[in-house]
């Protein structure tokens, strides 16, 4: 096999193919950055600002597909004490709290 074109593919001998690595090397962080950081960053912030807006009387669904009615919120512990049916309560992590849910 010709050497020659094995120096074109590795980049010449002086190291000139090292700047254009670190161009393809952030092309695609920014590449990675738009497609998967940015939007999971934005979905986070939404949740979080889903969970500071609770209060007593909302209806949710939790992450495991159960729905209910805040009945209390106890902030220090990070529980929700969810109202199923009747008197049933059901105590979930606030942050298992997937969505509200519309009336």
């Amino acid at each position: 096999m010709n050497q020659n074109w094995f120096i074109l593919m590795a980049g010449s001998p002086e190291g000139g193919g090292s700047g254009y690595m670190l161009v393809w090397f952030g092309l695609m962080f920014v590449l990675l950055y738009l497609v998967l950081i940015r939007p999971q960053r934005k979905r986070q912030k939404e949740h979080n600002q889903l969970l500071a807006e609770l209060k007593k009387g909302d209806k949710v669904v939790t992450n495991s597909g159960l729905f209910g009615t805040i009945f209390a919120i106890d902030e220090d512990k990070g529980h929700v004490i969810l109202k199923i049916d009747g008197d049933t309560r059901l105590r979930f992590l606030k942050n298992s709290i997937a969505a509200k849910v519309d009336k």
